[in-house]
């Protein structure tokens, strides 16, 4: 077990077609933590995208499953097989319909909540026990399906909205690299953003 190294995974649909989507937070925020820390996805491993660096004395993974939303455990498993890692070494980023626009939300375990790429997941790993970070996208309105709005273009006051919410996610997440779990949750679950305008 390599207790040094740490994964970040980001969950999201590959493709031009969905970059600009609700769904694809998870993406957003792996691609900021790509820069901020300088660690460019430049690998093609575990049907993923992936970087692999050191932030100070921290080993870590950054990944974006290429397989679909539905179908992210794949991915995840492989290269948690692969590191024979402790699922507390797992931080999943993704989009969270229960939650307001811009709302973060960081827990150490939970259901998939109706999110298919995180219950894909559960189901390779096992277990829900592994910490989340969960980014607002709100509930569409009685006119969508869900289906449909996660996978809407966004832009004006809400794409602003969420770019925020991801910049605020790196840092949660760039956080969890060195500290504990509560501390993290404690700092960034009582910090909202104004989601005003929506």
């Amino acid at each position: 077990m390599s207790a040094e190294l740490k994964v970040i995974a980001g969950l999201g649909n590959p493709g031009l077609r969905y970059a600009h989507t609700r769904h694809n937070l998870g993406f957003w925020v792996i691609d900021g933590l790509s820069q901020r820390l300088g660690i460019p996805l430049t690998k093609h491993k575990f049907g993923a995208k992936l970087g692999e660096g050191r932030v100070r004395d921290q080993r870590v993974i950054l990944i974006k499953p290429q397989t679909f939303m539905n179908r992210s455990g794949q991915a995840v498993g492989d290269l948690m097989d692969f590191y024979q890692l402790d699922l507390k070494s797992l931080l999943v980023v993704y989009d969270d319909l229960d939650l307001a626009p811009g709302y973060l939300r960081i827990k150490g375990s939970g259901s998939a909540g109706g999110h298919r790429g995180m219950a894909d997941i559960i189901a390779r790993l096992g277990s829900d026990s592994f910490p989340r970070l969960r980014v607002g996208i709100g509930q569409p309105p009685p006119f969508l399906r869900a289906a449909d709005y996660v996978l809407q273009g966004i832009d004006g006051a809400e794409r602003k909205i969420l770019e925020e919410a991801a910049q605020k996610a790196e840092e949660a997440a760039e956080m969890w690299l060195h500290e504990d779990l509560l501390t993290v949750m404690n700092h960034y679950n009582r910090r909202q953003l104004q989601t005003d305008g929506i």
